[in-house]
């Protein structure tokens, strides 16, 4: 009998059942191809790569790299397959996509601690479980998901950009609330007449992104989510009626009620993060930082995620989840990967570290590892699970949900100097962590 089962062998479950296997349990993980295929996977290997091929930057100052090196630290699976399966790719660590999946999935087959199920779970299996079957879980298996979550298995079509609150110019936004009610909670990004209209207009005629078959389907059911970009082709002031309406605020650098505003909200509790309120997009990124970066505050706005339009089941986890990714109502029941609401193909792996890891201390009593805030990987566990995310919006490695530090960088190098310092501040937190631990 085995001491825990994984469902999904994408890159969560394989890390999940790397990181148990390798503690020492013995895993069952199961995984419905070749027997069954999504509408998106086409490989019966293992840890594919259905979209891009690059697993983004390695310099550990970047939020990607600094996620990678933590993940080795944490005795990842995916991180050596991948540098042995690299590709020329600059700054980034991109692999070959059929070599990397075949080295995982041999990996994974040839683990003494690991046997391989191919077959369709439709039933929650009994045990210690980690469920890692990604957006595009089965609907067999969707069904008790969501009755055991109860309807908390969002399906999640459209996101808005989130910037760093640092990069917002405030000598051009303002915080206020419509009519000045409540806490003045919003920064608004107020517009002129001619302002509008050359955003309105750069908005109209920007490139989208190209969405799937199945996508396309299924967002025909949404009307309630249309993109920004969208909505502003059925008339001049369709956005200036809706997200963008100015009514009930007042410009204090003018004392004059804006053309059109852009409202931004809160992201996280430090307030450090800002999300464009109403601005779920399809828009191609660079797109979406010329057209956005013509908002006056944002000329200078660090996107640390575009907006997002694709199929994606995904829990209410800051309700549901704690910070070792078990369900707080039933902890032998443990969630990874993008169903978990984090974005990325080695974020989702992360997390399946730390659910395996986790799971491994669960099974031998041991006190659960909760990474430091400082970490990307706790921080990001921490951003998903804070009861604080009224809505939850996927999120992938960035700086910007790591604590500020008290010191200020300034100078040309000062934002390279920060993320070096983030970076140092991270490593030492994970390698004291694992000591204490």
């Amino acid at each position: 009998m085995s001491a825990v089962t994984v469902v999904g062998a994408g890159m969560a479950g394989c890390e999940a059942a790397w990181a148990a296997a390798q503690a020492g349990l013995s895993v069952t993980l199961y995984e419905m191809k070749p027997v069954k295929f999504s509408p998106a996977h086409h490989s019966p290997d293992f840890a594919e790569l259905v979209c891009s091929n690059s697993l983004k930057a390695s310099r550990i100052d970047s939020a990607a790299g600094l996620l990678k090196e933590e993940m080795r630290r944490l005795g990842s699976l995916l991180v050596p397959c991948a540098e042995a399966c690299a590709v020329e790719a600059g700054g980034a660590l991109a692999v070959d996509r059929e070599q990397f999946s075949r080295l995982v999935t041999e990996k994974i087959r040839s683990h003494e601690k690991i046997t391989v199920v191919n077959e369709e779970i439709t039933e929650i299996p009994s045990g210690q479980v980690i469920i890692a079957t990604g957006p595009l879980t089965s609907d067999a298996l969707h069904a008790p998901i969501a009755a055991l979550t109860g309807k908390s298995l969002y399906f999640y079509d459209a996101a808005a950009p989130i910037v760093t609150g640092e990069s917002i110019d405030l000598d051009r936004a303002f915080y206020a609330s419509r009519y000045g009610k409540g806490t003045a909670d919003y920064l608004n990004c107020p517009m002129t007449k001619e302002e509008y209209l050359a955003f309105h207009e750069a908005l109209i005629h920007a490139e989208s992104a190209p969405l799937h078959d199945f996508e396309q389907e299924a967002l025909r059911v949404y009307e309630g989510c249309m993109p920004v970009e969208v909505l502003a082709k059925r008339g001049e002031d369709a956005i200036r009626y809706g997200m963008m309406k100015p009514v009930g605020l007042t410009d204090p650098h003018t004392g004059k009620r804006p053309y059109a505003v852009v409202q931004l909200r809160k992201e996280n509790r430090e307030g450090t993060l800002w999300n464009l309120v109403g601005f779920q997009t399809n828009l191609r990124w660079g797109e979406q930082k010329r057209v956005f970066s013509m908002i006056p505050g944002l000329e200078h706005a660090e996107f640390v995620r575009y907006g997002v339009m694709h199929r994606n089941s995904f829990l209410d986890s800051p309700r549901l989840l704690d910070p070792t990714y078990a369900l707080r109502k039933e902890p032998r029941i443990r969630f990874a990967g993008q169903m978990t609401g984090v974005e990325g193909y080695m974020e989702s792996a992360g997390s399946g570290i730390l659910a395996g890891l986790n799971t491994v201390r669960a099974v031998n009593g041991e006190p659960p590892l909760i990474l430091p805030r400082e970490t990307m990987l706790g921080a990001l566990t921490a951003y998903i699970t804070d009861p604080y995310q009224e809505n939850l919006q996927p999120m992938g490695a960035n700086m910007g949900i790591l604590p500020m530090p008290a010191e200020k960088f300034r100078g040309k190098d000062g934002k390279q100097r920060k993320y070096q310092a983030y970076a140092d501040r991270a490593l030492a937190a994970l390698d004291a962590a694992l000591a204490a631990s």
